[in-house]
C-alpha cells in the first residue's frame, strides 16, 4: 500500500497544493506517496462535497494535512470523502478530542495548568464567570477558546493578572471573543498561568502513541529544547488517538508542561524541520 495524504489547494491555482504545505506535498512524492487536493474554502463555507471534488474516488484510507477545521467542517470532510469511498484515519471523535481542550484535558491532568471552560457561540456574551472560575486558585491567569489564544494581543484578550477580579477577567474574555469574532473555537477557557523558563517550546509528534519526532515551535524555530517525556506518554497513549502533537515548556521550577495538545493533521510542522522526519513515521494503512 502507499501512503497518501490531503492537502489543501491554492486557492489561487487550483491544481497545485497550497504554498504552505508544498514542501510537506514535494516531500510525500518524491518518497513514493501519492497525494490529493481537498478545497479548504469550500469546506469553511459549508459545501463538503465540492470541496472533495478532485479527490479520487474509492481511494482508501488517507491522512489529511491542511489548515485547522473545526469539528464540524472535520466531521463533515469525514462525510463527504466516505460517500467517495475515501477514509479518513483520524475519525472525526479523535479529532476532537486531540483538537479541543475539553476533550483533551482531564486525560493530561497533574501535567497542565489547571482549566475550566464553557461552550459559547462565537460573539455569545461569556455571562457570569465566577461560577465558572471558582474550582481555579487565585492569580494570573490566560484566556482564550477551546483551540486557539490570541497571544499576540496578550495583554487585552489572553491575560488575566487575577482570575477572581471578575471585571478584569471579563474584559478580557469580552475581547477575546471578539477578537475570534466569527471563528470562536468551541466555547471559553480559562487556564491557571504558569511561567516557563523563556528557552521556548518544544513540539513533539506523537504517532500511535509513540513520539515520532521533537522538534522546535513553529513560533520559535531557532529554539530546540530537549523535554522529557517519560510522563507525558502515558497519557497520550490513553488519550488514544493516532497522530496528535504536545507542545512542552520547561517551567521555572524545573518541571516538563503539556501546553497544549493538538491534532497531528493540522499542528504546523516549522520550516527548519525536514518533512520526511515526519512522514517517514506516518503508517501506510495495510
Amino acid at each position: 500500500m502507499t501512503l497518501t495524504v490531503l492537502f489543501c489547494v491554492d486557492p489561487i491555482h487550483p491544481r497545485r497544493v497550497d504554498p504552505h504545505f508544498s514542501r510537506e506535498a514535494a516531500a510525500v512524492r518524491d518518497h513514493y506517496g501519492e497525494i490529493a487536493l481537498i478545497d479548504h474554502d469550500a469546506l469553511r463555507h459549508g459545501d463538503a462535497a465540492e470541496a472533495v471534488r478532485a479527490v479520487p474516488k474509492d481511494l482508501g484510507a488517507v491522512w489529511y494535512r491542511g489548515w485547522m477545521l473545526a469539528r464540524g467542517e472535520y466531521t463533515a470532510l469525514a462525510s463527504a470523502l466516505k460517500q467517495r469511498g475515501v477514509l479518513l484515519l483520524t475519525h472525526p471523535e479523535d479529532y476532537r478530542r486531540a483538537h479541543e481542550l475539553p476533550g483533551w484535558h482531564d486525560t493530561f491532568a497533574g501535567l497542565t495548568p489547571q482549566s475550566v471552560w464553557r461552550p459559547l457561540a462565537p460573539r455569545q456574551d461569556p455571562g457570569d464567570l465566577a461560577e465558572l472560575v471558582r474550582p481555579l486558585r487565585s492569580g494570573p491567569g490566560v484566556v482564550k477558546d477551546y483551540v486557539k489564544s490570541r497571544k499576540h494581543e496578550w495583554d487585552e484578550a489572553c491575560f488575566v493578572p487575577d482570575v477572581k477580579n471578575l471585571s478584569e477577567l471579563r474584559s478580557v474574555a469580552a475581547k477575546m471573543i471578539a477578537l475570534q469574532d466569527g471563528f470562536l473555537a468551541g466555547g471559553l477557557v480559562v487556564r491557571e498561568y504558569e511561567p516557563y523558563d523563556g528557552e521556548g517550546e518544544a513540539r513533539v509528534w506523537w504517532v500511535d502513541g509513540e513520539p515520532a519526532l521533537v522538534g522546535p515551535h513553529p513560533d520559535s524555530p531557532g529554539l530546540e529544547p530537549e523535554p522529557e517525556l517519560a510522563s507525558v506518554a502515558p497519557a497520550v497513549r490513553a488519550l488514544g488517538c493516532r497522530f496528535i502533537t504536545t507542545d512542552l515548556a520547561c517551567r521555572t521550577d524545573g518541571e516538563w508542561r503539556v501546553v497544549e495538545v493538538g491534532d497531528g493533521q493540522v499542528s504546523d510542522l516549522p520550516a527548519t524541520v525536514d518533512p520526511m522526519d515526519l512522514y517517514a513515521h506516518l503508517p501506510v494503512p495495510d
